[in-house]
C-alpha cells in the first residue's frame, strides 16, 4: 500500500472487496468509451447534427485523455480514495446531462464533461491495484481488469444497439446511473484514505499547454480534408499551434518542481516502451471496435444490434486470454513473451480485416476479430504491470497515468484521423464507383445510414464504395499494428517482486525513525 494512506478497514476480505470496486469503476469507463459506437447513427438523426458526429467521441477522449496524467499525479499526492470519489461523481453528473441533451452543441459539451470525469477512473484503478498487490500478483487481477475492457467492447456495442433499435440512445448514458452510485458506496466503504499530505505544487500551467496541445492537434485532423482542405490555413495553423503548445509543455516540465508527466521517467526503457506500447493498443482498439461496426451494418446490412452481438466473439477471447495470461504472470514471474505473442495475434488479425470486401460474411468478420481479442487479451495490461515493477512505488500513479494518457491519446487521435480519412476516402470512392451520380450523394449521410434509404440501381455502388473506404482505414491500421510488434520485442523483462515494496520516501522515515534516540 502506498505510503501516505492507511490500512482498509480490518475484514478478512476486504482487498477483494475493494478490488470488486475497481473492477467496476474500470466497467463504467471502459463501456462508456464503445457503447457510443453503435448508436450514433441514431444520435446524429435524432439531433441533425452529422457534421459533428466524430466530436461525441472526440470530445470524451480529449477531456479524458488531458486529465488522466493530473488524476495519476494527485492520486500519489492526497491517496486513491479522494480521487476516486471525485472521478465517479463528476463521470455521473456527465451521464445524467448526457442523457438529457438536447442538441449536438449540448451532448458534445457533456460527453467532455463526463470524460473529465472518466479520466480518472482506469488509471486510479490500477493504481489501487499496485497498492493492493505485489507485482507477482498483480499479473492475476490485472487480468481480471483487462477482462472488463473486453466486456465492454462487446457489451457496449451490443447495449448501444439494442437500447437504440429497442428504447431510446439516452439510455446509453442513463445506464451508467445505477452502476455508478454501485462504485461510489464501494469505494467509499472499502477504499483506504489518505492520514498525511506531503507539500507539493500542481502543474497547473503544464495541464493547461498539454490539453491545449492535444485538442488543437485533434482540431487539425478532424477538420482536414473534410471541414477544410489539408493545405488550408485553418488546419496548418491550428496543426502547427498544437506542434508549439507540446514544445511549451516539454520545456515546462523540465522546470516545475512537480511536473504533470515527470520526464525523467522516460529514461527507463520499460515505461518508455510501455507508453509507446499504450499509444498502439489505443489506435488499434478503437479503430477495431468503432470501424468493424460501421462495416458489419453499413455494408453488410446488419442491424445494429446484431452489429453488437457480432462483436461477442472477440469478448470472449479477451477475457480467456487475458485471465490465462493473469495466471500464468503470476505462477512463472515472466511477462515478455505475452505482449510478443499478443501483438503478433493482433497483426495477423489487422491483415484479415485488410480483406473484407462485399462479399464477406457477417460470421468471417466475426472470425476475424476473436484473433484481436485473444491478442488485445493477451498484451493489454502487461504493459502496465511492467512499467509499475520498474518504478518506485511513490511514482506508481504518475506512471500509471501515463500509460493510460498516451493509450487515450492514441484512441483519440484514430477516433479524428481514421474518421476523417474514411470521408475523405469515401467521397473519392463515390466519384469512381458512380461518376457523377456519386457526386450528388452526401459520404456523411452513406457512414450515418448505408445505402439502404438509396435507389437499387445505385446501391452496389455505394456498398462497394464504402467497402473500399473502409478497407484504406484497416491498411492504415496495419503499420500500426506492426509497430506494436516491434515495441512488444524491445519491452525488457525483470524479475517481479513478490510483495509490495516499501516507497524511498517510506524508507527513509523508517531510518529516521530508527536513528531517532529512545526516550
Amino acid at each position: 500500500m502506498s505510503a501516505a494512506e492507511t490500512a482498509p478497514p480490518r475484514t478478512p476480505h476486504s482487498p477483494l472487496v475493494a478490488f470488486g470496486a475497481i473492477m467496476l469503476a474500470t466497467l463504467l469507463a471502459a463501456l462508456d468509451q464503445t457503447i457510443v459506437a453503435t448508436a450514433l447513427p441514431k444520435i446524429v438523426s435524432d439531433l441533425n447534427g452529422f457534421e459533428h458526429l466524430s466530436w461525441v467521441v472526440t470530445a470524451y477522449l480529449v477531456s479524458s485523455t488531458v486529465t488522466v496524467p493530473l488524476y495519476g499525479k494527485l492520486s500519489d499526492l492526497y491517496g486513491r480514495r479522494r480521487l476516486f470519489l471525485v472521478a465517479i461523481t463528476v463521470f455521473l453528473a456527465g451521464s445524467a446531462l448526457c442523457g438529457a441533451a438536447q442538441s449536438m452543441g449540448q451532448l458534445i459539451a457533456f460527453r467532455a464533461l463526463q470524460g473529465i470525469g472518466a479520466g480518472g477512473l482506469i488509471p486510479l484503478s490500477q493504481a489501487a491495484i499496485a497498492d493492493l498487490f505485489p507485482p507477482r500478483e498483480r499479473g492475476r487481477y490485472q487480468g481480471y481488469v483487462s477482462g472488463m475492457w473486453a466486456i465492454a467492447a462487446v457489451a457496449g456495442p451490443l447495449l448501444g444497439g439494442t437500447l437504440s433499435d429497442h428504447a431510446s440512445w439516452r439510455w446509453i448514458f442513463y445506464i451508467n446511473l445505477p452502476l455508478g452510485l454501485l462504485a461510489l458506496v464501494v469505494v467509499m466503504r472499502t477504499m483506504p484514505t489518505q492520514t498525511q499530505i506531503r507539500e507539493h505544487k500542481i502543474d497547473y500551467l503544464g495541464a493547461a499547454l498539454l490539453s491545449g496541445a492535444i485538442t488543437a492537434i485533434l482540431l487539425a485532423t478532424v477538420w482536414g480534408g473534410t471541414s477544410y482542405p489539408w493545405g488550408s490555413w485553418e488546419v496548418i495553423g491550428t496543426g502547427a499551434a498544437g506542434v508549439g503548445l507540446a514544445l511549451a509543455f516539454g520545456l515546462v516540465e523540465r522546470h516545475v518542481q512537480e511536473p504533470l508527466l515527470p520526464l525523467e521517467l522516460f529514461r527507463n526503457r520499460i515505461v518508455s516502451v510501455s507508453c509507446a506500447a499504450g499509444l498502439v493498443i489505443g489506435a488499434l482498439l478503437f479503430a477495431v471496435t468503432i470501424y468493424a461496426p460501421v462495416y458489419m451494418q453499413d455494408v453488410l446490412g446488419s442491424s445494429a444490434t446484431n452489429s453488437g452481438a457480432l462483436l461477442i466473439p472477440l469478448s470472449a477471447g479477451w477475457v480467456v486470454a487475458s485471465i490465462i495470461v493473469g495466471q500464468l504472470i503470476a505462477r512463472t514471474g515472466r511477462y515478455r513473451v505475452f505482449p510478443i505473442i499478443g501483438s503478433t495475434l493482433v497483426l495477423f488479425g489487422v491483415v484479415l480485416l485488410t480483406l473484407l470486401d462485399t462479399s464477406s460474411t457477417l460470421a468471417t468478420v466475426s472470425a476475424y476479430l476473436v484473433l484481436v481479442g485473444v491478442g488485445m487479451g493477451t498484451m493489454f495490461q502487461v504493459y502496465v504491470i511492467a512499467a509499475q515493477n520498474a518504478v518506485d512505488p511513490s511514482q506508481i500513479g504518475v506512471t500509471t497515468g501515463q500509460i493510460n494518457f498516451f493509450r487515450s491519446m492514441g484512441g483519440s487521435f484514430a477516433v479524428a484521423g481514421l474518421g476523417a480519412l474514411l470521408t475523405a476516402r469515401l467521397g473519392v470512392e463515390l466519384v469512381k464507383q458512380l461518376g457523377n451520380a456519386g457526386k450528388r450523394i452526401d459520404p456523411n449521410n452513406v457512414v450515418q445510414s448505408g445505402a439502404g434509404h438509396l435507389p437499387a440501381r445505385i446501391a452496389d455502388g455505394v456498398n462497394t464504395a464504402l467497402s473500399n473506404s473502409l478497407h484504406s482505414v484497416w491498411l492504415v491500421c496495419l503499420p500500426v499494428a506492426a509497430l506494436g510488434l516491434v515495441l512488444a520485442l524491445m519491452l525488457e523483462e525483470r524479475p517481479l517482486r513478490r510483495h509490495v515494496a516499501p516507497s524511498e520516501s517510506q524508507e527513509r522515515q523508517q531510518r529516521q525513525r530508527q536513528a531517532e534516540p529512545v526516550s
